[in-house]
Formats: C-alpha cells, sequence, structure tokens
C-alpha cells in the first residue's frame, strides 16, 4: 500500500472513507467540512489497487506548527498499521517543511465513546501528550484534548 501527496479531486474520495466511520464521524456538517478540507489542504492519502482506503490532512498554523485536522482509515483497513503509516507519513512531510510540533485535537475523556479512547490511545502509542483540554471549544458534550509531539 502506497502513502502519497493526493492530487485534487481527492475529497470525494475522502468523503467515502469518512462516511464509513459514522462513530467517529457522525456529524454530517463536519463530515463534509472535512472533505473540503482534503482539498484545501495537504493531503496524503494511502490507496490500496487504486482504491483511497486512508487519509491524513495537514495544516501548517506556524513556521514550525503543523495539526493533523483530519485522518481516517476505511472500517475495513483498520488495526493494519495504517494509520500508523500515514502518521509517520505527515510528520515527515512536516519534518520537511521545518516543521519543529505536530498538534491533534480529539474527544477529550470527559466524553465516555470506546471510539475516541481508542483514538486517544493511538496518538499515546505514537508519542504524542496530552498538553490542554478545552471543554466548551466544540460543544459540552464533546470536550476537545490538544495532545502534541515534538518533532
Amino acid at each position: 500500500m502506497e502513502v502519497s501527496l493526493a492530487s485534487a479531486g481527492v475529497g470525494s474520495e475522502c468523503e467515502l472513507v469518512l462516511r464509513d466511520l459514522p462513530a467517529w464521524f457522525g456529524i454530517e456538517s463536519a463530515l463534509l467540512q472535512y472533505a473540503a478540507d482534503a482539498e484545501k489542504y495537504p493531503t496524503l492519502v494511502a490507496r490500496e489497487s487504486s482504491a483511497l482506503v486512508g487519509f491524513i490532512t495537514v495544516r501548517q498554523h506556524f513556521e514550525h506548527s503543523f495539526e493533523v485536522h483530519c485522518m481516517a482509515v476505511q472500517a475495513g483497513q483498520r488495526r493494519r498499521g495504517l494509520g500508523s503509516r500515514l502518521l509517520k507519513a505527515a510528520e515527515s512531510w512536516a519534518q520537511l517543511r521545518g516543521g519543529r510540533f505536530m498538534q491533534v485535537k480529539t474527544i477529550s475523556p470527559g466524553n465516555p465513546s470506546p471510539e475516541y479512547a481508542e483514538t486517544r490511545a493511538f496518538y499515546f502509542s505514537a508519542g504524542y501528550a496530552a498538553l490542554e483540554e478545552f471543554p466548551l471549544l466544540w460543544s459540552k458534550s464533546n470536550p476537545c484534548l490538544q495532545l502534541v509531539k515534538a518533532l
């Protein structure tokens, strides 16, 4: 499976992956925005037999700081190391552009979702550390946890 920088027109393929993960991407307006953002921001994709099976969209906020804006791996492709490969590729991509820090925002433990407990465990295993919790950034029922990693 190859990971590469996406070309234009990838948003609709990313939308299909997001729709395959309703426990993570169940808010329609957010799902559509993430798909549109895959066209707007640098997005690395993983393909199997030309089908997009995972992606990671990255944003640069300042000269040395980047963010995992959205990452998703098709349900049937999860737990095969693809998310780790996408994340490492994004980190390397950011480093080549002067990145020293990568952050990601996810749902905090204040929400008991088992899916987001899995998400946090994934990032912790990749070397990310909790930096700050924002209980009202998104909504009271979706408290935000900011994780960060030095690249």
